[in-house]
């Protein structure tokens, strides 16, 4: 017999796709709550984005040395949880009918005071400030995103 390996990412995704008889046997392999958990309980830290996506975080050392600024790798690091987050949905930036949802923050004049404010769905246009990659499926989700990873968001945006 062989033993087959299959990372938590893609047994989520057969799991949402497959047969009540596949789901079974993922079900014994991983349990049944692991494929009842919401997304915002499995991803609460960069490192849990990386996990879903079964991805290696960054090496911000080597990447400090190759130039990047803590912005550009706050920026990389808020894609990669974002990619997440949206479990596998990819907005179409082409279709306006999408609504694609941004946290909102505002400074109150200093960055000290930087403090997540709402979700905000708009039409976003190529002068955006926040860019695609940076917008999440649902108001819910964006909500999350903006007071979890603020500290992320922080350093992206100041």
């Amino acid at each position: 017999m062989k033993t087959l390996q299959i990372s938590e990412q893609k047994a989520r995704e057969l799991y949402k796709s497959g047969s009540s008889e596949l789901k079974s046997i993922l079900e014994e392999s991983f349990g049944k709550d692991f494929f009842s958990q919401k997304i915002t309980d499995r991803v609460k830290t960069y490192e849990d984005a990386c996990r879903e996506l079964s991805t290696s975080p960054l090496d911000e050392n080597k990447l400090m040395k190759l130039g990047l600024t803590k912005h550009d790798i706050a920026y990389q690091k808020l894609v990669t949880i974002i990619k997440a987050l949206n479990e596998g949905w990819v907005p179409d930036v082409c279709d306006s009918s999408v609504y694609r949802w941004y946290p909102w923050f505002k400074t109150n004049g200093s960055p000290s005071s930087f403090a997540f404010c709402d979700s905000l769905c708009a039409y976003v246009y190529a002068d955006a400030g926040s860019g695609s990659r940076l917008c999440l499926k649902s108001k819910e989700l964006s909500e999350y995103c903006g007071k979890q990873f603020i500290d992320l968001w922080k350093q992206f945006i100041i």
